[in-house]
């Protein structure tokens, strides 16, 4: 990709997912996750229906008319985006890979961050650590990101979400909100999802292709693994062969909801010709 046609490309993301961060999640986030408590902003004269609570008696009795404390939420919250660029991301039988999707959700997400002065940080896996973007904040800071997830070539196609999350913890020592984006058709990571779970906010975002869990009759065909290259004659007229992978890729998605679930972890799930605008608002509204 040229850098003509990346710069196009960047433009384009930011101007739909900041419209949606903008418009929508900007609030629907701010509400979902709070800061650390409340700061004292200013003292102000006392308005019909302000909490008596708020009272500044001192201030009062100086100026013999009631004045109120303001306050206002301590936020300095830090988003981390964990992101799967494994070789099943390049996948997808509409109009989207799952990649493209993934890099809208994680557009949408910085940019609702950042418009409530968080910072924002990238961890890119596959089964190593590709790429670690430190927490920042600002639309510059963010359209770097973007232009990572765009342009990004990982040296490997293999997955291991168990190493980015123990690379998390290591470069995170703060309570973090945390995503993780990803297809999630792996497993092994029950151990670490638990404890990293405890130290942060975390969410699991599963992206997904209507032909994942399927293989359609269309006799002797050769796959290729995305993620090893390993190349397979499969007879997919048989029924027990189309019916083992479909019970192998429950199995994955099983894996997925039960072990965030089991750790106190949020998650969503959502295909690449659906909504996502729709299933991130859901989420955002029921954490609210």
């Amino acid at each position: 990709m040229d850098t003509k046609e990346l710069l196009k490309k960047v433009r384009k993301i930011e101007i739909k997912t900041r419209r949606l961060s903008d418009h929508i999640f900007g609030g629907e986030y701010h509400s979902t996750f709070k800061g650390r408590g409340m700061t004292f902003s200013e003292v102000r004269q006392y308005q019909f229906g302000d909490d008596v609570r708020n009272i500044d008696w001192n201030v009062t009795a100086r100026y013999n008319e009631p004045y109120v404390k303001v306050f206002e939420e301590e936020r300095e919250l830090t988003m981390m985006l964990v992101v799967d660029v494994s070789g099943s991301g390049l996948f997808g039988t509409r109009e989207n890979f799952k990649r493209d999707i993934i890099t809208e959700i994680a557009a949408t997400l910085a940019f609702s961050a950042t418009s409530n002065n968080d910072k924002i940080g990238l961890i890119l896996f596959s089964d190593r650590i590709e790429l670690y973007i430190p927490p920042k904040k600002g639309r510059f800071h963010v359209l770097r990101i973007i232009r990572e997830l765009l342009e990004f070539e990982p040296q490997s196609k293999k997955t291991n979400l168990s190493a980015a999350l123990e690379f998390l913890s290591g470069v995170m020592k703060k309570r973090a909100i945390v995503f993780v984006l990803s297809d999630f058709l792996t497993d092994g990571y029950q151990h670490t999802l638990k404890i990293t779970s405890k130290r942060h906010d975390l969410t699991g975002i599963r992206i997904y292709d209507r032909r994942d869990g399927e293989i359609p009759n269309m006799g002797l065909v050769q796959f290729e693994d995305a993620e090893t290259s390993r190349r397979l004659v499969v007879d997919t007229a048989s029924k027990k062969v189309r019916n083992n992978y479909a019970r192998y890729y429950q199995e994955r998605v099983r894996y997925f909801e039960d072990n965030f679930s089991r750790s106190g972890a949020g998650s969503l799930s959502s295909r690449v010709d659906e909504s996502y605008v729709t299933k991130l608002l859901g989420y955002f509204k029921r954490r609210g």
